[in-house]
């Protein structure tokens, strides 16, 4: 039975692929600081799943921590989710998040390959893209990064990709996320950012259990049918799945790198996202529009063939699933962990 380590793993996509990972049979062992998350999602996983995952709270920077773990553990792979994820805060503050996040990824990728742990599946972005020429975005579309969270995004890439060139015992597999929504269908767990959210769905679910009054809606004037920014929304548990996907193929041949766009291959808008979410919750969901915001986007689109093609991966739920499933969530858990 393979052991993984999941780097901040208590977060939202973690969590849920460390119940993929469980279900499919793993041992897992999950680094978390805890700083955008909570151990009760751990708890909540092992209610899922009957099994417990192993919670070590230290921050990725902290190399003698993440030794002590890597030697202790002794993982077969790393997952690694850890880092910061705000678009509008990573250009209101650039600094923090290219210190922040770099600085995790390269103490993480030499204490594992001091450890002889050289099989890495990376939590990467669709944001790597920026303004896209054309859609639906393959994986060899030009990479410009529109804010300062892509470009960590992809400056991590490029180093695992110079690592699996320098040294062939390695192995990596780089995901691109288009947007993760929804929840477990349990509502258990869910997505529970501290203080304001800053991405759409969960800001919708905050103002559909009234602790929000209404949405800003930042931008109406984008070249799209009805002048507000589209984006493929791709259900969470689909995403854990691909990272399960991607995992199971590293090794296969070792000494390569290669880059997933994990989405839906359909796109959707933020009007037609309040919509489907106002049939799911049976609220009103007023919302304020206001200008574009800095570093977005107009539309982003997948192409998830390669997926399909090497991984044998393909999402399967639908805008409405992720809808119900996130308000399974938020309902019954209007505070989010906080709530118990």
């Amino acid at each position: 039975m393979a052991t993984v380590l999941v780097t901040g793993g208590a977060g939202y996509i973690g969590s849920h692929t460390c119940v993929a990972l469980l279900e499919a049979g793993y041992e897992v062992a999950v680094l978390d600081n805890l700083a955008n998350s909570s151990a009760a999602a751990i708890d909540a996983v092992a209610e899922i799943t009957g099994r417990h995952p192993r919670l070590e709270i230290a921050d990725c920077r902290d190399e003698s921590a993440l030794e002590k773990v890597m030697a202790e553990v002794r993982p077969d792979a790393v997952l690694h989710f850890a880092g910061l994820k705000s678009v509008p805060d990573s250009v209101a503050d650039p600094l923090r998040y290219y210190r922040h996040n770099l600085e995790s990824a390269a103490v993480l990728l030499r204490v594992m390959d001091q450890s002889g742990v050289r099989r890495i599946v990376f939590s990467s972005s669709a944001m790597v893209y920026g303004t896209p020429d054309e859609l639906p975005l393959s994986e060899m579309a030009t990479t410009r990064p529109a804010n300062p969270y892509g470009w960590t995004k992809l400056i991590i890439e490029q180093m695992i990709a110079d690592i699996v060139q320098a040294d062939a015992r390695w192995s990596a597999a780089l995901l691109r996320y288009f947007n993760p929504v929804g929840a477990h269908p349990s509502g258990l767990i869910g997505e529970d950012p501290e203080g304001v959210p800053g991405n759409l769905m969960p800001y919708l679910l905050q103002v559909a259990v009234g602790r929000r009054p209404n949405l800003p809606l930042y931008g109406t004037d984008y070249p799209t049918p009805d002048g507000t920014a589209r984006r493929d929304y791709i259900h969470v548990m689909d995403l854990a799945a691909g990272h399960l996907a991607a995992l199971e193929r590293l090794g296969s041949p070792v000494g390569q790198v290669q880059a997933y766009n994990l989405g839906t291959g359909r796109a959707a808008s933020v009007l037609e996202v309040i919509a489907a979410m106002r049939e799911a919750t049976g609220h009103p969901l007023p919302y304020e529009e206001l200008d574009r915001r800095p570093g977005d986007v107009p539309e982003l689109q997948a192409d998830p063939g390669k997926a399909r093609r090497e991984l044998g991966w393909s999402a399967t739920r639908t805008l409405a699933d992720m809808c119900r499933d996130g308000w399974a969530w938020q309902s019954t858990n209007p505070q989010g962990f906080r709530s118990g």
